[in-house]
């Protein structure tokens, strides 16, 4: 990318290579034996105008103007007969006044330049094609490159930023649907789930404190399962209105105990265990192994039978999570659905390792995340 700076030392190299050339050209073509005063004022001359190359690129008339004199004065007063004068210097001059003049000021130094270039005899022969071909070579070519080269930035820059019109009229269009999924979201679900919520607690309210304990912890199990689900779908629905609620974090391991405690009131018995030093995940990992915790245990309160054993295992480098319950009746537990998938995936975001499968009589789901996030 092109900066101030590095479009003036550009400027700056352009103007001392031009000078170094020139004056060389002048040097070389020198028809007489003697090297005077007269050659040392038309070097400066040279010297002076092609400095001005390294100037603003205002003054590309300017100077393209005064190129152009010199040009012409050095042959007419200081060297009859000389050539050569301002070859590169005239020809970066047209280049510029393209590049950064409008059209007709850009015209008018131009023809300035066609001017000199026929006071200084540099065509071979006589005649006019002769002279057209010179004027074109060094002033209608560069000019027209310089015209060209500008009109394609301009046009690069144009497709630039209409593709950045673009891109935000798709975020716009993406975050409006996000909006409209979530209002769906809201209409369609919470309303169900807080009625669930409400006829639970009026069913474990009807059986009474006499009723079946067991319904009872069902029914309460019920009502806690679905104010959690209001929750997790109020925090889904923020994050699809790009609302940042730091009050409502996701949930990590440090809502096991709640967790545990929701699926032993639904009717799993479930034991955990956990070894060594208990470590600070990072807030992405903490939350995939808690979600990926949440559906071991679904599944086996929805697939299993008897007991639910967890094993949560501490080490410097990951963290692994077992969870083991015998399979109920005939069932080999490939039907669990979409939710093995989901674990999968989630454990390969981090690069960790996943097995699951029937063992025996038991179904045992493996997972190690590791303790860092990978770049």
């Amino acid at each position: 990318m092109n900066t101030p700076g590095t479009l003036t030392r550009q400027s700056r190299l352009v103007a001392a290579l031009c000078m170094c050339v020139d004056s060389v050209l002048y040097v070389t073509n020198l028809r007489k034996p003697a090297f005077g005063w007269v050659d040392v004022v038309a070097i400066a001359l040279i010297l002076l105008v092609n400095a001005g190359l390294a100037t603003s690129a205002k003054r590309s008339g300017l100077v393209a103007v005064a190129v152009a004199a010199v040009q012409i004065v050095i042959p007419l007063v200081f060297d009859p007969g000389s050539h050569h004068i301002c070859t590169t210097g005239g020809m970066m001059a047209a280049y510029r006044v393209g590049a950064w003049l409008p059209a007709w000021p850009g015209l008018l130094s131009i023809g300035a330049l066609a001017v000199a270039d026929f006071a200084d005899g540099k065509f071979p022969g006589t005649g006019p094609l002769p002279l057209i071909i010179t004027i074109t070579s060094s002033a209608v070519l560069p000019w027209i490159v310089g015209r060209h080269t500008t009109t394609r930035s301009a046009y690069i820059a144009e497709l630039e930023r209409r593709a950045d019109r673009q891109e935000q009229a798709v975020q716009r269009a993406l975050a409006e649907e996000r909006s409209s999924i979530a209002r769906d979201l809201h209409d369609m679900i919470s309303h169900h789930v807080s009625a669930i919520g409400v006829h639970a607690g009026a069913a474990r309210l009807g059986i009474g404190s006499t009723g079946n304990a067991a319904a009872q912890r069902s029914l309460s199990a019920v009502e806690t399962a679905s104010r959690s689900a209001m929750t997790d779908l109020r925090r889904l629905l923020d994050l699809l209105h790009g609302k940042d609620d730091h009050q409502h974090r996701q949930p990590g391991m440090s809502n096991a105990d709640e967790l545990l405690a929701g699926v032993r009131a639904a009717g799993l018995p479930v034991t955990m265990t956990t070894s060594g030093a208990p470590l600070e995940l990072p807030g992405s990992v903490d939350v995939a192994l808690y979600r990926i915790f949440q559906e071991a245990l679904t599944n086996a309160l929805r697939h299993g039978d008897g007991v639910a054993d967890v094993v949560l295992e501490h080490h410097d480098e990951e963290v692994v999570l077992t969870v083991t319950n015998s399979l109920r009746g005939s069932n080999n537990g490939t039907d669990r659905g979409s939710g093995l998938t989901g674990i999968r995936d989630r454990v390969a975001l981090f690069g960790g390792q996943a097995r699951f499968g029937p063992d025996g009589e038991n179904w045992v789901l493996r997972v190690s995340l590791p303790t860092k996030e990978t770049a």
